[in-house]
């Protein structure tokens, strides 16, 4: 093979990685994950690491309870790191298709927990548990009678030692 041949071929496979490489950091710095719970009472929205940078709770939330609002939260946010985790494979498989690095990417995806959906928090949640009773108050300390105020005639000069 010509050298120069060679070097040209070098250069454009270069350049073409080099604009998939860029390509890659815009699509992953885009690929936040939004969901929302189908009554609306939840919206979850995280980051390509799948972490958080929005939750917000509607006028329905306050109305389901702790149990089941907490559930609503975790499997709402489930689905949203669910999307971005895709977001982030789809910019990934322009460079990493067939690659080891793909295959541990691809293995590393949650599984798909029972399609359980996001609204449905377990039909029969756990009870809260039952608060602590409130710590019992110290006994009152026994009130000692006032002593009477003394007047000025009363002082007895004779009994003081000074």
């Amino acid at each position: 093979m010509d050298p120069r041949q060679w070097l040209d071929d070098y250069e454009s496979r270069l350049a073409d990685l080099t604009q998939k490489s860029a390509d890659l950091q815009e699509s992953v710095a885009a690929a936040n994950g939004r969901a929302t719970s189908r009554d609306g009472a939840v919206t979850v929205t995280v980051g390509p690491n799948g972490g958080l940078l929005d939750l917000e709770l509607g006028h329905r939330a306050c109305e389901l309870g702790p149990a089941r609002l907490t559930a609503l939260i975790l499997g709402t946010a489930r689905a949203a790191q669910k999307q971005a985790a895709q977001k982030v494979m789809e910019a990934f498989e322009p460079i990493g298709t067939g690659t080891e690095a793909m295959r541990m990417y691809m293995d590393a995806l949650p599984d798909d927990p029972d399609d359980v959906a996001p609204d449905d928090p377990d039909p029969d949640p756990e009870p809260e548990p039952p608060r602590p009773p409130a710590p019992p108050q110290p006994p009152a300390r026994p009130r000692t009678a006032a002593r009477p105020a003394r007047r000025d005639d009363e002082d007895d000069d004779d009994n003081q030692p000074w």
